[in-house]
């Protein structure tokens, strides 16, 4: 398993390299012809403008290469061509610090944004970076706009509306001293639900008995005005209207308020629209129902306060109306009765900087509704920048209110700002490439709903500067056949060469074939390169790192010898597929060190003066010395007892280093083995030392002592102590014995007395039982007769 994680990380290792060497030397791949073109391909990319720079066989192309790479083949630093981009700030007006109550000021002197214009210089792939200032001022103008369904449903939130001049004004002087109000009113195009309508109907398209005023796309009623009792008065003139179908003509009213700037009276201030209604709405399309066709061409066009192309042009389409409000920096707030309210949150997240609120049965919370959308809006601050030209990007990151940041997308806003507070913004710009013609660019951010704006005028960097300086028709290009710049000829139309000097119509000819063949071989440039005009131009390899060169392209910078897998040994240079070594190396590969120091033992003589330094390591000449200056000999005297307290310390944790152990005795890798048999023996790779020491307690431990040939310090240690008995011991035993013994002689003699009594009680019995025996002494008692008689039954004796 670690050999499987070895060899894949090896790969992955060697992959990478290849991939960094690639990707890291886009200048050569690049192919560049000119300085111009070079310093196009990336940041990282210079051009050598030294005449005698480039070696026989190599193109122009390879005077375009990275910085270092540059540097390493010999290019002088003040002859390198790298431009770099640049910033110049033109207008920095700091923000606005103002408080609600000091002096009023114009809406153009209130600075929410900083800075406010600044020229970027843009080479490419290297991206320009600034800081931009947000802050929310304090007692900002307000401009409101009330855009109203008036379809016969809305019947009853009219009447609460006609009193919300006053009330509002009232409410919003909490927040702003500068607040106009304006009113407007929408029902629905007049062709669409009343084509087969009479002209009775068109007047009054209500039911019954009800007095309606006739139906319209879109009124203004009320410019936008700071008088709020002229609002009541107005709306309250207002009548309400009719349609037969339930969606409204909403997105035309919303257009022509955005557009009609000068008709509605918005100032360059925080711009608002509430659109009130209880129904949904019309878009692009619908139109053709009424035989309208032609899109909605985004343009005011009202007359007496009337939109008059109603009935000329559709509805126009959500995305038509979101780059509308977002170029006229309008916030939109949707005061919506509950029954349409997921319509219109799906609408609002299609249109920045808008908010949803749910409008009761007749507006009578509509003042709140607008309070809460406005501080909703007004706490978030979403930057949006014009259209970028080609090869150019933009990225933001924010740093908002408590340290809260934010990348991508996220880095485009601030959320949960107070007035007052104060947000930034970095944002970096990067030209992938030069446009076309190279001519500057304008691009504008700003943030969403605010009329305030950061102009960026963009330069790009196409040429370098040397550009200036070239020499057209020089002598230098074969006879003026190109402009000498930068070091190199451009040739003209119909030239190439190193000097232009062949036609491309010379470039195949068989006479100049033959000076590219070398000792007239019949291979051109070694296979390895193309001849042009009788000269070989070397191929590129893959990794833009290897060269060919020379005059036939016969030699390389890549074959050399290799030392640990590196070209030279990693202290040299190829050339000519022969190692060219730094200094104090050496050898083919260049792996061999000329540096002695490493050979200095401790007395400071080289090898300990038993050996000799090859190539930065010692060669010890006497076989009993060892390590790297000759200095350590396993087998020599006295060895086991420099060793030995560190070796029952580690092994034991016994000895007189027993608190320092760790400290002093880490030099050498410890074994630890069962038994003597296991320790190693005479006759491997390295010399050994058999050691047999003895401790405190008069206990014997065995190891060997070795110098492996990783110079490594190695001891193996039989694990046990060999311990044998001790004199204090015997006394001990000896008593014991002596316990037994006697122990052992007291139960001898209790039972010899035991069967001497038993002995005289059976003797007694025996002579008693004697006296009273009733035979006679001379028969024995126990005599019984051989002769056995048997009586038949059935004898009569007869």
């Amino acid at each position: 398993m670690d050999l499987k994680l070895l060899l894949i990380s090896t790969l992955l290792g060697v992959i990478c390299y290849s991939s960094a060497q690639q990707e890291g030397n886009e200048c050569i791949k690049a192919n560049a012809k000119s300085c111009g073109e070079c310093i196009q391909v990336g940041a990282k990319c210079g051009w050598c403008t030294d005449p005698e720079f480039l070696k026989q066989g190599e193109a122009t192309s390879t005077r375009c290469d990275e910085l270092e790479s540059l540097r390493k083949r010999g290019c002088d630093g003040a002859k390198v061509e790298n431009p770099r981009g640049s910033q110049q700030v033109l207008k920095n007006k700091a923000v606005t610090n103002r408080n609600k109550g000091a002096k009023k000021l114009r809406p153009e002197d209130i600075t929410q944004i900083q800075p406010q214009k600044l020229t970027l210089s843009l080479r490419s792939g290297e991206p320009q970076s600034f800081n931009l200032k947000f802050k929310r001022a304090e007692d900002y103008p307000i401009d409101l706009y009330y855009l109203m369904d008036l379809s016969y449903s809305m019947k009853d939130d009219l009447e609460n509306v006609k009193n919300l001049g006053t009330q509002l004004m009232l409410e919003m002087s909490k927040i702003t001293s500068d607040f106009r109000i304006g009113f407007g009113s929408f029902v629905e195009k007049t062709v669409m639900p009343y084509i087969s309508t009479t002209p009775a109907k068109l007047l009054n398209p209500c039911t019954g008995d009800q007095n309606c005023t006739s139906p319209f796309s879109y009124k203004n009623v009320l410019k936008l005005t700071s008088n709020g009792q002229e609002f009541n008065t107005l709306v309250g003139q207002q009548q309400i209207s009719g349609n037969l179908d339930s969606p409204e003509g909403g997105f035309d009213a919303i257009m022509q308020v955005a557009v009609c700037g000068e008709h509605i009276g918005w100032r360059n201030v925080t711009r608002l629209l509430v659109f009130s209604t209880d129904a949904g709405f019309h878009f692009a399309g619908d139109g053709k129902l009424g035989g309208i066709v032609l899109p909605n061409d985004g343009k005011c066009h009202l007359e007496n306060n009337m939109y008059t192309m109603s009935h000329y042009y559709d509805y126009p389409s959500i995305a038509h109306l979101v780059q509308k409000l977002s170029d006229n920096n309008i916030q939109t707030i949707f005061a919506i009765t509950e029954e349409f309210q997921p319509v219109y949150k799906e609408l609002k997240n299609l249109i920045p900087k808008s908010a949803v609120g749910t409008l009761s049965a007749n507006s009578s919370n509509v003042i709140n509704l607008i309070i809460d959308a406005y501080n909703s809006l007004s706490s978030e601050v979403i930057l949006e920048n014009s259209k970028l030209a080609e090869g150019v990007t933009i990225t933001y990151q924010s740093r908002c209110k408590n340290g809260v940041t934010g990348e991508g997308e996220m880095g485009r806003k601030c959320s949960n700002i107070s007035i007052g507070d104060e947000v930034s913004f970095t944002i970096s710009i990067t030209a992938k490439q030069c446009p076309k013609m190279g001519k500057p660019e304008t691009i504008k951010i700003k943030p969403l709903g605010f009329t305030e704006e950061v102009e960026i005028a963009l330069n790009f960097i196409c040429e370098c500067d040397c550009h200036k300086n070239g020499i057209e028709d020089s002598e230098i290009c074969h006879n003026g056949n190109g402009t000498f710049e930068c070091g190199a000829c451009r040739c003209n139309e119909g030239r190439i060469g190193r000097h232009c000097e062949c036609s491309t119509n010379e470039v195949t000819s068989e006479d100049l074939d033959k000076n590219c063949r070398k000792d007239n071989g019949t291979d051109i440039c070694s296979n390895n390169g193309d001849c042009v005009c009788g000269t070989c131009e070397c191929k590129k390899r893959e990794n833009p790192e290897e060269r060919y060169s020379g005059k036939f392209c016969e030699c390389d910078n890549f074959n050399c010898d290799r030392s640990n897998n590196k070209l030279c040994g990693g202290h040299g240079r190829c050339e000519c597929r022969v190692c060219i070594c730094d200094a104090n190396w050496t050898g083919s590969a260049c792996d061999c060190s000329l540096d002695t120091t490493t050979c200095l033992a401790s007395n400071k003589q080289i090898c300990n003066g038993r050996g000799t330094c090859e190539c930065g390591t010692c060669k010890c000449t006497d076989p009993k010395f060892q390590g790297p200056t000759c200095e350590i000999c396993p087998t020599c005297p006295g060895v086991c007892a420099e060793h030995k307290e560190c070796v029952q310390c580690r092994a034991f944790g016994t000895g007189e280093k027993k608190e320092t152990c760790e400290r002093d005795c880490s030099y050498f890798n410890l074994i630890k083995v069962k038994d003597r048999d296991k320790l190693p023996q005479p006759g491997q790779a390295f010399p050994l030392m058999h050691c047999k020491e003895r401790d405190a307690n008069d206990c014997w431990f065995y190891y060997t002592y070795a110098v492996n040939n990783n110079t490594e310090k190695e001891v193996h240690v039989v694990e046990t102590l060999d311990c044998p008995a001790g004199p204090d011991i015997i006394p001990i035993v000896a008593g014991v014995v002596a316990g037994i013994v006697l122990i052992g002689l007291a139960l001898l003699l209790i039972w010899k007395l035991l069967m001497i009594i038993h002995d005289r009680r059976e003797f007694a019995k025996f002579e008693k039982e004697k006296m009273n025996a009733k035979w006679d002494t001379g028969e024995n008692p126990i005599y019984k007769s051989a002769v056995t008689t048997v009586v038949n039954p059935k004898y009569e004796g007869k």
